[in-house]
């Protein structure tokens, strides 16, 4: 039996799922890290709007340390990154780019970078966006977990210089996500922040459906839609969902819908945990294409790919109950194989563990070299 790991995330929220979806996926992932014997401790950045919203101030599955400013972590928290196992900074973390130089600083005895936004990421560097993360610190990493796989995980290796990119996808807790029996409410359902380069695309595969189909009924939850949308009558607006609700969301409705964002749809192989989440609820999904989706849901067997209004009308309008079980089935049949919580974290903890840690002092500070 491998020893009991002691690892240190600092990420962008635990605490709050409110606006991103950084928090659902952490917690997915160190629910299945701890159930495996690990122990794990989150280093939150507590800003204001995380902290009006905070629906998991006490997790049961790791330590949580919230702290204010990069000179508060290093004063109180030093210690801990230097002793810890492993060091993982995810995307998006405040003064990202300070941090993760603190990290090397310190001597981290495995330093880790965990992308949930990878093609995002990728396109910030290559403008020369360095807000988080800076082209000259990916070297530094022993491991680069990347929310993306396929051709994104070569251009990590060729383009930026990464030493091991890993593929670690979102995954669902399969013990929270589960149907929960409640009765059927909507025939389509969509669950997202809005974002404008996907407002096009859930015009197109639910707005214009349910203007289409008034005798339907649909539902958009999530924040930060813009006051003047113009919703039809027959969709009803949710502004905001903690995750304790999302299965019960799922089970009411009669498909769920994806969406995703332009530079995920751009590079492929980056599935949404919404997809891994209303199948493990044994809802159908409907989702838009890219490329890679095959290999997590094949089209018509295990997924309804659309790319048109006229595609979503004929799902909602000719697949009889027997069909969308059978498609929901497959569906389920997949995430419970490939990408539970329990999976995901084998794969994380395999991939920490087959980097040998930097034992000795003058090994570990070497590292700093690197960043001139």
């Amino acid at each position: 039996m491998n020893r009991r790991l002691d690892i240190a995330i600092l990420g962008l929220s635990l605490s709050s799922s409110w606006g991103n979806g950084h928090a659902t996926t952490f917690r997915a992932l160190l629910r299945g890290v701890h159930a495996a014997g690990h122990r794990v401790t989150f280093l939150e950045r507590d800003v204001p709007w995380y902290a009006r919203h905070r629906d998991m101030a006490e997790p049961d599955f790791c330590e949580l340390v919230l702290y204010r400013s990069v000179d508060e972590l290093l004063m109180r928290h030093a210690g801990k990154l230097a002793s810890a196992d492993a060091v993982v900074i995810g995307s998006y973390v405040p003064d990202g780019v300070e941090v993760i130089d603190a990290a090397v600083d310190l001597g981290a005895k495995r330093l880790c970078f965990y992308d949930i936004d990878t093609p995002v990421t990728l396109a910030r560097l290559g403008r020369g966006d360095e807000e988080y993360l800076a082209c000259r610190q990916v070297p530094l990493f022993d491991l680069y977990f990347s929310f993306s796989g396929g051709p994104m995980l070569d251009r990590l290796r060729s383009d930026f210089g990464a030493r091991r990119a890993v593929p670690l996808y979102c995954a669902v807790d399969l013990d929270i996500y589960r149907n929960t029996g409640a009765p059927r409410e909507w025939d389509l359902g969509y669950l997202g922040t809005f974002s404008p380069d996907r407002q096009p695309a859930l015009e197109r595969l639910l707005i214009e459906p349910a203007r289409r189909l008034p005798e339907m009924r649909f539902v958009v939850a999530g924040p930060n839609y813009p006051a003047g949308l113009d919703w039809p009558g027959n969709v009803q607006r949710i502004e905001h969902l903690p995750p304790a609700e999302h299965a019960d969301f799922y089970s009411r409705q009669r498909f769920t819908l994806n969406v995703t964002r332009a530079d995920m749809v751009a590079a492929g192989w980056s599935p949404s945990v919404r997809l891994f989440e209303a199948a493990a609820c044994g809802t159908p999904l409907i989702s838009d294409w890219w490329e890679g989706l095959d290999s997590f849901f094949p089209p018509g067997q295990a997924a309804i790919i659309a790319t048109s209004s006229d595609d979503v009308v004929a799902a909602l309008t000719s697949l009889d109950d027997r069909q969308c079980k059978a498609i929901a089935d497959s569906a389920y049949q997949r995430v419970a194989s490939a990408h539970s919580a329990a999976v995901r974290a084998r794969t994380f903890v395999g991939a920490i563990e087959s980097i040998a840690p930097k034992t000795d002092l003058a090994t570990r500070h070497s590292e700093r070299r690197l960043r001139v």
